[in-house]
């Protein structure tokens, strides 16, 4: 790592101890970006990693708002607004009681680099709050999703930045949040990105992450001369990225045989295809958090708290949460043949996992790239709220394939021009980071 790399990460480091992911973040791209730097000075001149690393504004708010039971209650809500050099601010909405805000700045800084991949013009972003919508009627969530958007829509709009779903958040959050908006601003704009397909949202927007993720596995398996169909899974998750991702799967001949949720995982070894894909949709719908009812319903294997990566796989797909595979699931995951992790969820693997797939020779896709599917998705919406047209489902999915090709494509060549064939890490790294950092440079000091 360069000496100009090293001061950086060492004064994040000692200005925010506290915030693990954040750091964990930096730390995985700027390892990447010293090969970069050193290449390019005019990086550390313009102190464009120290300008990268801090967001170019971040709102913290208090949401306040009464329960069905006459309770006030009070939540915090946030957006970090990280870097918008290439576009307006773009990234997702996360409801859940874990937010805080070094998980959002992680997600922010990632979100970056993600969204330049994608080749669309957009900046990054994310926010959300610690509030869990788990449990809670349709009355008490869409008087939080008011409460919240009352403090959050002066801070946004269609060329300013542009909020999506995430974890929490969901077609009923959304509209919630989009109707407020409306109320409050007279405007009827793409300022939300999954909405209701009849008000200006796209077909496949809650697949897109999934089918983005099963296109990018069968660019990297076909860069080894292999195929996905007849390949073992390991999948993560049953919400929407999982869903699509074992959908997307099981239709291009793939066995996917786990899914997991908060209560443990679920092994299937005859593979979720049929109408077990439909029951998945079925579940998240319902609200329910947990996978065992999955396991009662179709008589297989359920393994309360633990997490799927034991189970002999050619392909692991995380689509759960950050951290979801570490030091010891990776080395599960050797031990058992897995040649591919390709990322469905964000920083699903730690610093320590990443180390063994490299020394392993496992192909590694971090999600920046390989989950980009989502907000290439929701960049597509916004071109159809732009141009008020809407295009039929076929015509956003081969949209999205091409985008997934060529992130594909780009990551290899990165790669490739630092002698480095197939580093999906440093690819996407460095690709993202050079895009954006370039056109910081063009910006001025600003």
């Amino acid at each position: 790592m360069s000496a100009y790399v090293q001061s950086v990460l060492a004064n994040l480091q000692k200005t925010y101890p506290w915030e693990k992911e954040f750091l964990q973040s930096v730390e995985g791209v700027l390892k990447s970006a010293a090969l970069l730097v050193e290449q390019n000075p005019k990086y550390a001149k313009a102190k464009i990693l120290e300008r990268l690393v801090e967001p170019e504004r971040t709102i913290s708010f208090r949401v306040t708002w009464v329960d069905d039971k006459g309770e006030v209650q009070v939540n915090r809500g946030y957006r970090v607004q990280f870097n918008n050099a290439l576009g307006p601010y773009k990234g997702g909405l996360r409801f859940h009681p874990t937010v805080t805000l070094s998980i959002l700045k992680f997600l922010g800084f990632e979100q970056i680099f993600k969204n330049a991949l994608t080749g669309l013009p957009l900046g990054g972003a994310k926010g959300g709050s610690d509030f869990d919508p788990h449990g809670r009627s349709d009355g008490e969530v869409m008087r939080f999703c008011q409460a919240f958007m009352t403090e959050l829509y002066r801070h946004i709009g269609a060329n300013i930045d542009v909020p999506a779903g995430d974890i929490g958040v969901g077609g009923r959050e959304v509209g919630f949040l989009y109707g407020q908006y409306k109320k409050l601003t007279a405007l009827f704009e793409g300022v939300l990105t999954g909405k209701g397909h009849t008000w200006g949202g796209s077909l496949i927007r809650p697949e897109a992450t999934g089918y983005g993720l099963i296109y990018m596995a069968q660019e990297v398996l076909a860069a080894q001369g292999e195929d996905l169909a007849g390949k073992t899974v390991t999948v993560s998750g049953f919400g929407n990225v999982a869903w699509g991702t074992i959908k997307k799967a099981a239709s291009l001949g793939a066995k996917c045989v786990t899914i997991s949720g908060r209560d443990g995982f679920v092994y299937d070894p005859d593979g979720i295809t049929g109408e077990k894909v439909d029951y998945l949709l079925e579940m998240r719908s319902s609200g329910r958090d947990h996978v065992a009812d999955y396991a009662d319903k179709y008589h297989v294997k359920f393994f309360p708290g633990k997490r799927p990566w034991g189970i002999k796989c050619d392909v692991a797909l995380p689509c759960a949460t950050q951290n979801e595979i570490e030091e010891e699931d990776a080395k599960n995951l050797v031990k058992n043949g897995c040649r591919y992790v390709i990322e469905g969820s964000n920083l699903s693997s730690s610093l320590e996992a990443i180390k063994i797939y490299q020394d392993n020779k496992i192909f590694y896709v971090p999600g920046k790239a390989s989950n980009a599917g989502g907000v290439a998705c929701s960049g597509l919406e916004m071109a159809q709220d732009s141009v008020r047209l809407y295009w039929e489902a076929d015509d956003v999915e081969q949209r999205l394939h091409k985008i997934m090709r060529t992130i594909h494509q780009t990551m290899v060549d990165t790669a490739a021009s630092f002698k480095r064939p197939y580093d999906y890490l440093l690819g996407a790294n460095i690709a993202g980071l050079k895009k954006v950092a370039d056109a910081m440079l063009d910006q001025g000091i600003v």
